[in-house]
């Protein structure tokens, strides 16, 4: 939390202010100024109180100097610059004695707030913040915020909606580097957006604050005011998203990056509803590149790569809006390791479900937002926060994301939006553990539509993507888990992987591993009591990539209990393509015949087997033990020779198909999750 000083000015004569910090009198409204006034020829001395640690520099001049009356000629130049805004005296100006600790700011300013009361101003009677810059550089950011606002308020309207407004400053000299500086600005609200999420009612005062009616509701395209708190939730996010959105590309539209979004920074006006973004003190130009050699290649890269570093500013933002739990700043911490290590943002749902959830005191509602319309929220958030710059989305693209649409508003998927919500559709109904045949029919529909949709058909697509660590998901061919079945031991099976890496030589050759962990519960009491003897199974092959084909026939005919490529199952797929929601997309007048895959070869298979400590010194229930592994773990992951091509890859899913045709969905996972 940061620490703002405050100064109190009783008359213009003095020579120097004493300021010190005060105790905070409620720390969620704001901060009481008991102020120590004297005369002093000395330096300000700096004073800590309840270890807060407040700076000022050896020497300041008083807010209330009085201004010089001789004007040095060279500063005619600098004031012309600033003719776009009004100088202030500080007699214009009426303190008050109390401070918002949610409008503080670096340890080189310092933060009034106060009443206009010059009769003769527009802005009589009206209350703004002073914000006075004490270091050079913070003059130098100063500078550019009032240099930046020219540039900006030729669109009036879009100005005072979405930008904190800038409405003049107060200065001594300009040409004076030692003189004082202090930025007039709006009052948008005594709390950031970051205040707003710190409370603990947070949603009923942000909508009782932005008053969301019926045109708040057509704004985001919903159907609906009240209803549950996920929905509540869900359209307030979108509200703040859009506004952010609209604000950020406004600035980019000028050719501007602002470089500082943070919550800190963000305001919302109880006035007109509206986000504004902070002072764009450290905006950066897109157009500050060398323009002697390669112009417009130049000038074009440094553009996209500010932009993207906006964007993934929007990601954190977002991230932090929907998942309250990273208001935490050691939960956000390892958010922010996970992607610095390079990990892929598309499996952030993986991660998050270890780091989040077991410690959630929200209910998991961000979770379950961003599951929400197929997944598309995770969409977004994996396209502002994509590894590589030029790959983020841009503000345009992110208003136009069915996330951020509401029901009524009737986007058109593009087919990665497509192919995530076939996947994320999957993963919910594969994680509900309900294998009724509804289930059962559906998912076997769904990795028919995603085998037809693979972005990845060929094997030398698959060489980068292929390696890494798979969590198996879900298996068409078997049901995973205990059943009905009453078996002599009882095991209850952890967690499956398998483990892809690189061979050293030929490039095409991988090496695969199955990790299969589980417990052996020899006490009767085993529905009450999962404690047991655990145990690894572990089976190592060799696969090589081979181009082929996946044949469907006509006349095929499986008697199996768990279909997976039945005609049936095709004959649901091409009517699902062929339905008004899809045929746009992708014009499927009936099912292919084959389809490219990448074969996978493999070699000899080795299987291992180890338990933590004998099960009763008996060889046979040992025996019994990985008898009933194998019959709760897919026989593929047994026996990974059976194995056959990969029907389907991208950042978070895989699907392999085995010798009888039965599918293996398996989710990609890191270290970290």
């Amino acid at each position: 939390m940061a620490c703002t000083e405050v100064y109190s000015i009783s008359s213009p004569k003095m020579e120097y202010v004493e300021g010190r910090c005060f105790s905070f009198i409620n720390s969620s409204t704001s901060l009481k100024l008991w102020p120590m006034i004297r005369r002093t020829n000395s330096p300000i001395r700096r004073e800590r109180k309840l270890g807060v640690s407040c700076s000022s520099p050896n020497t300041l001049s008083p807010l209330g100097s009085e201004e010089d009356a001789s004007v040095v000629p060279s500063s005619h130049f600098l004031e012309d610059e600033f003719s776009h805004v009004t100088k202030f005296k500080m007699s214009d100006f009426k303190i008050r004695n109390r401070v918002s600790i949610d409008l503080g700011g670096r340890g080189d300013e310092i933060v009034f707030e106060a009443m206009v009361n010059d009769p003769h101003s527009p802005l009589y009677k009206t209350r703004v913040v002073l914000r006075q810059l004490i270091s050079a550089r913070a003059k130098r950011r100063g500078r550019r915020a009032i240099e930046v606002l020219k540039r900006l308020a030729r669109r009036k309207l879009m100005y005072h909606s979405y930008s904190m407004q800038v409405h003049g400053y107060i200065c001594s000299s300009m040409t004076d580097e030692n003189s004082s500086f202090t930025l007039v600005l709006g009052h948008h609200g005594s709390s950031s957006l970051r205040h707003w999420l710190q409370r603990s009612d947070w949603l009923p005062t942000l909508e009782a604050t932005l008053s969301l009616d019926q045109e708040s509701v057509r704004r985001v395209g919903d159907d609906t005011i009240g209803g549950p708190a996920i929905s509540r939730q869900l359209r307030l996010i979108r509200i703040l998203m859009r506004d952010l959105l609209i604000g950020v590309n406004y600035v980019h539209s000028h050719g501007l990056a602002h470089t500082e979004l943070r919550l800190e920074n963000l305001h919302i006006s109880p006035v007109d509803k509206h986000i504004k973004v902070g002072i764009l003190g450290n905006a950066a130009d897109f157009n500050e590149a060398d323009t002697v050699d390669g112009t417009s290649y130049d000038n074009m890269d440094r553009r996209r790569m500010m932009i993207a570093f906006d964007m993934r500013c929007v990601g954190f933002i977002m991230a932090k809006m929907v998942l309250r739990e990273l208001m935490d700043p050691t939960i956000f911490a390892k958010f922010k390791a996970f992607l610095t290590k390079g990990n892929d943002p598309s499996c952030l749902r993986e991660f998050l479900l270890h780091a989040v959830k077991r410690k959630s005191s929200a209910g998991n509602f961000g979770i379950q937002i961003l599951d929400r319309n197929w997944g598309a929220g995770w969409h977004l958030l994996s396209l502002l926060l994509a590894p590589k710059p030029l790959d983020r989305i841009s503000c345009l693209n992110a208003l136009r994301h069915p996330f951020l649409c509401g029901p009524k508003w009737r986007v058109s998927p593009s087919i990665d939006v497509i192919r995530w919500s076939l996947g994320s559709t999957t993963v919910r109904i594969a994680e509900e553990y309900i294998y009724g045949q509804q289930q059962r029919s559906r998912l076997a529909h769904f990795i028919e539509l995603m085998e037809m949709l693979n972005p990845y058909p060929k094997p030398k697509h698959w060489l980068g993507a292929f390696p890494g660590k798979w969590r198996l998901l879900y298996c068409t061919g078997r049901h995973i888990g205990l059943t009905l079945r009453q078996p002599s031991v009882r095991v209850l099976i952890g967690e499956v992987y398998l483990t892809i890496s690189k061979a050293s030589t030929p490039k095409t050759t991988f090496s695969a591993a199955s990790h299969i962990s589980f417990t052996v519960m020899p006490s009767g009491d085993w529905p009450h009591d999962k404690s047991g003897v655990d145990g690894k199974l572990q089976v190592n092959t060799y696969f090589r990539l081979r181009a082929g084909r996946r044949l469907y026939l006509k006349e095929e005919t499986d008697t199996s209990k768990f279909p997976s490529a039945t005609p049936d199952a095709q004959a649901s797929a091409v009517k699902r393509l062929s339905s008004k929601m899809w045929r746009k997309a992708i014009p499927v007048n009936e099912f292919p015949s084959s389809l490219s895959v990448a074969k996978l070869v493999s070699t000899e298979t080795e299987v291992t087997m180890s338990l933590d400590k004998p099960l009763s010194g008996n060889i046979e229930v040992a025996q019994k033990a990985l008898q009933e592994v194998r019959t709760q773990i897919p026989p593929e992951m047994f026996d990974l020779s059976k194995i056959v091509c990969g029907t389907y890859l991208d950042s978070r899913l895989l699907v392999l198909r085995s010798v009888n045709g039965s599918a293996l969905v398996l989710t990609r996972c890191t270290n970290d999750s």
